[in-house]
């Protein structure tokens, strides 16, 4: 039995200029997967031109990012890049603002047409910047979450699966690894993710124990859960998905899943508690991210906020030869 794959992060190196109208394209398409209403998938075309544009204008091995929201029905587009970084942010921001001559409405219309949007820039190390478009109410609280889930290079399909859950008192995330990459791999982490779909808001240990039954006649696959309530957060896993905390001064509490692969041989599912202050982001990912980011990061990754720092890992330590996830979020905070 096959099962209907979520498509990953499209991902368009900006390594010359007609790869931005391929993102304008791809943007207009995945808003209207979307089903977003009116003129959305036209300005989700415009951002991903002015974000793009500016990366074949300025910038050193750009790439932009484009998917479905972790949360709601959006879309969102990420740019990343390697340099050389905006000294004056604030002015690149405002209108009429260019160095090429340019009518230089690029990342001021960016900023009003978008739902959401942020930007940091550190010379000379880069730009990150994100813009979100969501018809939808409490679009407010999705800034809190970040994820970027890509495939293997000369993979279509990612073995590598993540979503995200509200419920009443907390946020539960999942991120699977299916074993080996590929269409079985993607197989066994879209069954997860239904699982996890049917069933998010149960106890961790039971969530983790049903994706491992579905998982019984697949190639199996690592799966890592996250619980972020108000003031901590909870974390079982299975296998190599790697989760960690991330302030603005260090990374803490690297774990990883118990021994085993969900599918084949779970053992007893343990809860890891995770303290949590305020400013905290807990970041989860599979091996297709190089785990080595964490020994010092610099002090710009710490200050991200989350979409900002699943772009930033995604872009700056992926592993190419492999399916590669990363999802970022703060404590979980409803606003009434």
């Amino acid at each position: 039995m096959t099962f209907p794959v979520t498509p990953p992060t499209a991902c368009i190196p900006i390594d010359h200029y007609s790869a931005v109208h391929v993102a304008a394209e791809t943007a207009r398409a995945v808003a209207r997967r979307c089903e977003l209403p009116g003129p959305l998938p036209d300005q989700a075309a415009v951002i991903a031109s002015e974000l793009g544009s500016n990366l074949a204008k300025h910038a050193v091995d750009g790439a932009l990012f484009i998917q479905r929201t972790p949360l709601g029905h959006g879309v969102e587009i990420f740019a990343a890049d390697r340099g050389p970084g905006m000294p004056e942010l604030q002015q690149c921001l405002a209108d009429g603002y260019t160095t090429t001559h340019t009518l230089g409405a690029g990342l001021g219309a960016v900023s009003r047409i978008a739902t959401a949007f942020a930007i940091r820039s550190v010379a000379p190390s880069g730009t990150l910047a994100w813009a979100r478009l969501d018809p939808g109410e409490r679009a407010a609280e999705r800034q809190h979450v970040g994820a970027v889930c890509l495939p293997a290079v000369a993979e279509r399909d990612s073995g590598d699966a993540c979503a995200v859950a509200d419920g009443p008192d907390a946020r539960t995330a999942v991120v699977v690894d299916g074993l080996g990459h590929g269409p079985l791999a993607a197989e066994a982490a879209q069954l997860a993710l239904r699982t996890f779909g049917r069933l998010s808001d149960g106890p961790l240990p039971d969530l983790l124990d049903a994706i491992h039954r579905a998982l019984r006649h697949t190639r199996g696959a690592a799966v890592g859960l996250l619980r972020l309530h108000p003031d901590r957060a909870e974390y079982c896993g299975v296998g190599n998905v790697r989760a960690l905390t991330v302030d603005p001064h260090d990374v803490h509490h690297r774990i990883t899943g118990q021994p085993g692969v969900a599918g084949l041989n779970l053992p007893r599912p343990r809860v890891r508690d995770i303290p949590m202050q305020p400013g905290t982001t807990a970041v989860l990912h599979t091996d297709g991210i190089d785990h080595r980011w964490a020994h010092t990061p610099p002090p710009f990754l710490l200050r991200l906020p989350p979409p900002l720092l699943a772009a930033a890992l995604a872009h700056g330590h992926r592993r190419t030869r492999d399916d590669a996830t990363v999802l970022a979020a703060n404590l979980y905070q409803r606003n009434p």
